[in-house]
């Protein structure tokens, strides 16, 4: 599931992207392209969001994973740990866990089924809207004084994947593959991006 998925990053530095992947593998490449150019400004970003992330590069490759490596596991808690369960507490009124007692299985059940149907009747426009951020968080930052960025920005929040395409062709290789796959969701399926 994604959730459980580990996240992934982008690094740029000017138009070029220099590596993608999980974090620590990204940092080290950052950290070989600075020992080979110092003058370098790279750029992390989340590929799902958009958005900058600060790592800590100093000191050797072998340094910065080693401050990146994952933490020790916690001990377990209650729960169903290999399905992802956490147990929390969830306050509700009178009349909630009454219409939850009267469901059939326990309140989790009902809770997680309640859940679920909210996300899919959600994700289209939520889908929708985290794309067209996270794309445009990459560009401002990235793309902002590139040729069309205002008109490919109108494009991007339009949902005009043809449009937002045509403007991007213009930009650098790295940046313009790099906004159309965060942009990828913000346009209906079948789109030309």
């Amino acid at each position: 599931m994604a959730e459980t998925a580990e996240k992934h990053y982008v690094a740029f530095a000017g138009n070029t992207r220099l590596a993608a992947g999980e974090i620590a593998d990204v940092a080290a490449a950052v950290r070989r392209a600075l020992d080979a150019e110092p003058a370098l400004q790279p750029l992390i970003f989340d590929a799902e969001t958009g958005e900058q992330t600060e790592v800590d590069l100093r000191g050797s490759e072998a340094d910065v994973r080693a401050r990146l490596a994952p933490a020790p596991l916690a001990p377990r808690s209650p729960g169903r740990p290999k399905l992802g369960v956490v147990a929390r507490e969830v306050t509700l009124l009178p009349r909630h866990w009454e219409w939850l007692a009267s469901q059939p299985g326990s309140a989790s059940v009902t809770l997680r089924k309640l859940v679920e149907a909210a996300r899919r009747e959600g994700d289209g426009a939520n889908r929708v809207r985290r794309s067209q951020e996270a794309a445009y968080r990459f560009m401002s930052t990235v793309a902002g004084n590139e040729a069309g960025f205002e008109e490919a920005t109108r494009a991007l929040f339009a949902g005009d994947a043809g449009r937002f395409s045509a403007i991007t062709e213009a930009w650098p290789f790295d940046v313009r593959s790099e906004a159309r796959r965060m942009a990828e969701g913000a346009f209906a399926p079948g789109d030309a991006s």
